[in-house]
């Protein structure tokens, strides 16, 4: 081809590329922001007026993110131990496990597959609050489910793939104003001096099946839930339990209680 030819098949595959960045399709920037905002007071008002059921809070989660190589991801004590260490912090400190652990156990329950469960709050360590849906289905996997939550993280919500549900969603403070006028709030921790039974907990404290009950379990690896918000403060056993096992006791009295298989 001569030099003139050449010339003008540069013009016309600029001009072509132009056309292409000009016609595309993009997504306005105020719509993206909407998709990463928390949650109007609307909604929020909604899940107040819902009576009955139980909701889980997990407290003092470790859910911390940082950008480590090219890519960010979810801080934990096996990963991560120099990272963390540089920046002058404990990695046994750094257990996201114990909320995945623990989110499993009350996902996966008969309790919640009954409709139970009306939801579940992670309130972690740097005050971010996160609200799940029942109907989430939490990653078996612990490598996905710190994926799933950088996403989180960053996005402020997940959608439902297969609808515009937001099964995840980082949601405003306090945690109280998402509960059930009148609920009945427990506080689960072993430094409780009161030790009952969970089983006879339910059956004498707990009778009115109505009742909109919250529990409130600690989801870190060291210390005691500490919140001003619970009416009840016990203890399930005599010996220290993870926040899987506290929760499988609870679930399972309550199974009991409303005759769930």
């Amino acid at each position: 081809t001569t030099p003139r030819a050449r010339v003008t098949t540069i013009i016309f595959s600029l001009l072509s590329r132009e056309d292409i960045h000009r016609h595309t399709k993009r997504v306005p920037e105020t719509h993206r922001q909407t998709q990463m905002e928390a949650p109007s007071e609307d909604i929020e008002q909604e899940d107040q007026d819902a009576t009955g059921g139980y909701t889980f809070v997990l407290e003092k989660a470790t859910l911390e993110t940082a950008k480590i190589g090219k890519g960010y991801a979810l801080l934990n004590c096996d990963d991560h131990a120099n990272f963390i260490k540089r920046h002058g912090k404990q990695p046994g400190d750094y257990r996201p496990d114990i909320c995945h652990q623990a989110l499993l156990a009350i996902l996966d329950s008969p309790l919640n597959k009954a409709g139970k469960v009306k939801a579940v709050y992670v309130n972690t360590q740097k005050n971010v609050l996160i609200k799940i849906s029942p109907h989430t289905r939490i990653p078996r996997t612990f490598k996905r489910f710190c994926g799933l939550f950088v996403q989180l993280l960053q996005k402020l919500s997940v959608r439902a793939s297969n609808g515009p549900d937001k099964l995840l969603k980082v949601v405003k403070q306090p945690v109280t104003k998402y509960f059930a006028a009148g609920s009945r709030r427990v506080g689960v921790s072993f430094s409780s001096p009161e030790v009952k039974r969970m089983r006879e907990f339910v059956t004498n404290d707990l009778r009115e099946d109505k009742e909109s009950v919250v529990f409130c379990v600690g989801a870190m690896a060291h210390g005691k839930v500490d919140v001003s918000w619970t009416d009840d403060f016990i203890s399930i056993s005599q010996y220290p339990l993870s926040a899987a096992c506290c929760i499988g006791r609870i679930c399972n009295a309550l199974e009991l209680k409303h005759d769930i298989v």
